[in-house]
C-alpha cells in the first residue's frame, strides 16, 4: 500500500479579492471538507507550483491539483463546481462547450479580475474553523 493520496488542493492568488471570495464560496459549499487551499504566494503554494512545473505568472485565478494531476482555467472551475452542494454541480454540463472557447472566456475574465474586484494589500490569512483547510 502506497502513501495516502493528498486531498485535492486549490492554488489561488491570495492577493486577489475575487479569488479569495471564490475560496470562501467553495468553503461554504464543500460540506465534506474535501478541498484544501494554498495561496500561490505561500511556501506550500510555491512548492506545488514547482512540483507541477507551473509558473506563478501563468495563474490567472486558481489551479486544482488532484491525484497528481493539474487542472487549470475552466477545467479546474468545473471540477470544483461538480463537488459542491446545491445546484453548482449542474455547471459541469458546460463541458459540452469546447474547452478552447471556455478557456478563452475564463482568461478574458481573469485578466480583468483586479480591475473589477480589486487587489488586497496582504495575502489572506485564514483563522478560526477554516484554518486547518489551508496549506501555508
Amino acid at each position: 500500500m502506497g502513501p495516502p493520496t493528498p486531498p485535492p488542493t486549490i492554488l489561488f492568488d491570495g492577493f486577489c479579492n475575487f479569488c479569495v471570495g471564490a475560496v470562501k464560496f467553495i468553503i461554504q459549499r464543500d460540506r465534506s471538507k474535501r478541498f484544501r487551499f494554498a495561496p500561490v504566494q505561500s511556501p506550500v503554494g510555491q512548492r506545488l507550483l514547482q512540483e507541477h512545473r507551473l509558473r506563478q505568472e501563468q495563474l490567472r485565478s486558481f489551479v486544482l491539483v488532484e491525484n497528481g494531476r493539474v487542472y487549470e482555467k475552466s477545467g479546474a472551475a468545473l471540477r470544483v463546481a461538480r463537488r459542491l452542494r446545491g445546484f453548482w454541480p449542474l455547471l459541469s454540463m458546460l463541458r459540452i462547450i469546447p474547452r478552447p472557447l471556455r478557456d478563452l472566456c475564463y482568461t478574458l475574465f481573469a485578466k480583468r479580475r483586479y480591475a473589477l474586484f480589486g487587489k488586497r494589500e496582504t495575502c489572506i490569512l485564514p483563522s478560526g474553523d477554516i484554518a486547518d483547510r489551508f496549506l501555508l
